[in-house]
Parts: C-alpha cells; sequence; structure tokens
C-alpha cells in the first residue's frame, strides 16, 4: 500500500508540474509575439505604436547595378510585405519639411534621391536629412528629362555637378553620408548612363510602383495608387516626390494603412569595408522567384563551352566495338542481312563493299572511307553542236522550208488599177497597220471578189461599193 501510494503522488506532481510548465511556455511565447510589433519602434521614444522599420539592408552597388522591375530585371533582396521608401526632387523646404516630420512620428527612414541645384539652394535640407538617418542618394544636377537622349558628355557633366552640389551641402562627412545611389530623372534610362554610372560604383534605381503624385491628381488619387500597386505586387519600391504637397496630404495615409496590412519598412544603405552587404542569394534579387511547383515557358539558355584542348580527343578503335580487324563493318556475320527478307524482299547490305578500303591487322583504327567515295563524275563542256541540237527550249523546232517561207517577201497579187479601197486606207489615206499583204485581185460588173495574201476570197458589195467589213489578217510574226 506504501508503494502504491508513493507511486500516486510522484504522478500527480508529475502532473502538475507539467502542467505548470505548459503554462510558462504559454505566456513566453505570447509575450514574445506581443513584443515583436514593438520592436520596430524600439528606437522611436514617445511613440509606442509606430511603425519603424523592420531592418537594415546593406547592399553593395558593384554587385547588382540597376534594381527596379519598372525597367530592370532585378530589384532589392526584400521579403514579402516589405517596402522601401524613396522621395525624389527635393528637397524643399515646406513640403520637405513636412515629409520628414512625418516619417519621424513613425520612426521610419526612407531613402532621397536629391537634386543638385535644390541642395545648393536648400544646402540645410540635406543637412536635416543626414541628421534623421535617412539615406541620401542623388538625382542630376538639374533634373534634365532628357537623359536617354543626351550626349553621355552631357550626362556625366548632370552626373558629377549632382554629387559635388550634394557633397558641397553636407560638408566634412559627405563621403560618409551620401550613399552611391542614383536615380535617372523621369527614368528616361540609357544604356550608356548605366554603364557610366557602374563604371564609378553607382547604383541605379529605378522603382516596383510608383503613386503618380508628379501628375495633376488629388492627394486620395496618390494614396489609391500606392496601396493598390503595393498589394498588387506584395513588396518592392516605392516611388514618392517629397516637393509635391499632394503627396504630404497622403503620405500619413499610405503609412497608417501599411501598418494596418501588416507590412514592414526596410530602410537600404551601402556597403562599406566596416559593414558588410547583407548575405542574399541571387534568386532574392528578383520580384517573383520562379518557383518548382510553376512550369516557367521558357527552357535555360545553354552555356557556350569552350573546349581547351582539342588535340586531347581520340578517335574510337576496333577495340570498342568488338570486333576484331574491322570485322564488324566488313564480314556479313553476324549482320548478314543479304540472307534476311522483309515480305519477300531481300535486304540489301548497308554500304558496297568497295567503299572501304581493306584493313590491316597492324592497324588499331577504323576503316578509312575510299577516295572514290567523294568524287563525282565530271560532265563534259557543252559545244557548239550540242547547243545546235538542242536549241533553245522556249520555241519548238522550225523545218527550213517554213523558215524560209516566212523570211520571204509576199507576193504582191495584181490589181485591177484602182486604188485600194478605203477600208484599207484609214481616214488620211494611209494604208492601216497590218492590212499590207491584202490586195483587190479583181472586179466584175456585179459582183466582186477580193483575195487576201493567204488565198480565201472573200466577197464584196455590189456595184462596185468599197468593202466595209474586210477579214483582218494579222502580220505573223517571225
Amino acid at each position: 500500500m506504501i508503494g502504491k501510494a508513493s507511486a500516486d503522488g510522484v504522478t500527480r506532481f508529475w502532473t502538475r508540474s507539467s502542467a505548470i510548465l505548459c503554462t510558462v511556455l504559454s505566456v513566453g511565447l505570447l509575450s514574445g509575439l506581443a513584443a515583436q510589433p514593438a520592436s520596430a519602434a524600439a528606437d522611436c521614444p514617445g511613440h509606442p505604436d509606430a511603425l519603424g522599420i523592420s531592418r537594415t539592408l546593406v547592399v553593395d552597388p558593384r554587385e547588382h547595378t540597376k534594381i527596379g522591375t519598372m525597367q530592370y530585371a532585378e530589384t532589392l533582396p526584400l521579403r514579402d510585405h516589405e517596402v522601401v521608401l524613396t522621395f525624389d526632387d527635393g528637397p524643399l523646404p515646406h513640403n520637405s519639411d513636412q515629409v520628414l516630420a512625418i516619417l519621424a512620428s513613425e520612426c521610419i527612414k526612407a531613402t532621397f534621391f536629391t537634386i543638385g541645384e535644390m541642395a545648393r539652394s536648400f544646402p540645410e535640407g540635406v543637412r536635416k536629412l543626414r541628421d534623421a538617418g535617412h539615406t541620401i542618394g542623388t538625382h542630376t544636377q538639374t533634373h534634365p528629362l532628357t537623359m536617354n537622349k543626351m550626349p553621355i558628355e552631357r550626362a556625366k557633366a548632370q552626373i558629377d555637378d549632382g554629387i559635388a552640389s550634394v557633397k558641397a551641402a553636407l560638408g566634412d562627412d559627405a563621403d560618409k553620408s551620401l550613399a552611391p545611389f542614383f536615380r535617372i530623372p523621369g527614368l528616361m534610362r540609357a544604356e550608356a548612363v548605366e554603364d557610366y554610372l557602374a563604371s564609378q560604383g553607382i547604383q541605379t534605381w529605378s522603382a516596383d510602383f510608383p503613386a503618380d503624385d508628379w501628375r495633376h491628381i488629388s492627394s486620395q488619387r496618390v494614396y489609391d495608387l500606392a496601396i493598390q500597386r503595393i498589394e498588387a505586387k506584395g513588396k518592392g519600391i516605392l516611388l514618392l516626390h517629397d516637393i509635391q504637397a499632394r503627396t504630404v496630404a497622403a503620405l500619413p495615409r499610405i503609412l497608417a494603412t501599411l501598418k494596418a496590412r501588416g507590412y514592414h519598412i526596410v530602410q537600404v544603405v551601402p556597403a562599406t569595408p566596416d559593414r558588410p552587404a547583407t548575405p542574399t542569394e541571387p534568386q532574392q534579387w528578383l520580384l517573383h522567384p520562379p518557383s518548382e511547383n510553376v512550369a516557367i515557358s521558357h527552357w535555360p539558355k545553354v552555356p557556350n563551352f569552350v573546349v581547351a584542348r582539342t588535340d586531347t580527343l581520340v578517335r574510337p578503335v576496333l577495340s570498342d566495338f568488338d570486333g576484331a580487324d574491322g570485322s564488324l563493318l566488313l564480314q556479313p556475320e553476324p549482320f548478314d542481312r543479304t540472307t534476311r527478307h522483309v515480305r519477300g524482299t531481300p535486304l540489301q547490305t548497308p554500304w558496297p563493299q568497295e567503299w572501304l578500303l581493306p584493313v590491316s591487322s597492324a592497324s588499331a583504327g577504323l576503316p578509312v572511307p575510299a577516295k572514290s567515295v567523294f568524287e563525282l563524275p565530271e560532265l563534259p563542256h557543252p559545244t557548239a553542236e550540242m547547243v545546235a541540237q538542242l536549241g533553245p527550249r522556249s520555241r519548238p523546232a522550225v523545218s527550213p522550208e517554213v523558215l524560209a517561207e516566212r523570211e520571204s517577201p509576199p507576193e504582191a497579187v495584181p490589181s485591177s488599177g484602182r486604188n485600194t479601197p478605203r477600208a484599207l486606207r484609214g481616214r488620211h489615206g494611209r494604208n492601216r497597220p497590218g492590212h499590207g499583204k491584202q490586195m483587190t485581185a479583181s472586179r466584175g460588173t456585179g459582183r466582186g471578189t477580193t483575195v487576201a495574201a493567204h488565198g480565201r476570197p472573200g466577197k464584196a458589195h455590189a456595184h462596185g461599193a468599197p468593202l466595209k467589213h474586210l477579214a483582218q489578217i494579222k502580220k505573223r510574226k517571225v
């Protein structure tokens, strides 16, 4: 009885202990989950419900030189429901300051592509971006919308002058504060411009979806386009303009909707010797990497292999075919097709034996084809007699008598002394073409006959009237 009571006590102890342990683990798990939304805003004192930034993505501009699926194949290696905010064309004191205040209220860091002239006019605005911890890129000197057409030297000047103006506004720590990120104005891309930027170690940014806030539309429309396009792709780079009042009005609603729908904001910074790039896989740089469960519509490209040493290839030898001294090719056995029949028709040997040279027992290679296999019989050169016998193919042969008859002039038929009938002369008294062989043979007192060159008679009108309807003879073509 004592042993049984002790066993029951141990069982009840472990049961209570397991329940307590499960409770502790559940509470800890729920506490961890509840703390996750606040982790993005951990560095945002006074704003416990701020959206914040979920992580900082470090990229190497030299490894991926062009990003943004609006124009390029790659984009930033973002996870699902991650968005990068970018603003162009600033700084403009009134509107840009409001954008900075809205971002600060949510503890969000964005990327600003500044114009050189704006940086020269409002250098304090550039320094505000730096002091707030945002990423600063460049956007040319004067924002030309012809980067895809202008000569490359002018494009280089726009890029270099814009960088110099922003650096001048930043001051001594410009090299540390300015990121090697660049966006072409109007996204007017050109390969020469992109190649120059890549040679300078500068990453060209496009976008994954714009909000069209540079157009004359309402702030409601800016909000609708931003949310609809983000939801359509699920992640990516959003293009906005901090100089627009409509953007200032739409931005708080955009951020509130992103937070409500579970989106996260990511800040992008360039890699440095002290800050290595975030480890990524090549497929992560695609907006929607291909899945093994989805069939692709094109086959992968075949790589171009280059054979370094072609002389290492060897020819096959007879031993590879289990035949000695060419017996596989020269002997009828075991492939004697002369004795086999298909529906009563004997099969012939695959090739004549005279096509192959005899193989010596000392030879280690396959039989060599005879020279006669590659010889073609020469056709004799055509002579004049052959050409005369053949004649032109398009014209049948003509006998000499017919040919002489065609070449001889027509015999004149004696006239009755009268002129040629009017029907043969035309209006001006001249003989009508094609009727030179038609002559009047005789004329009687009542009815006359007209004889043509071919000898067939025709009746004329009575009383010696001119003939109106004569047989028309076409001149033969000789």
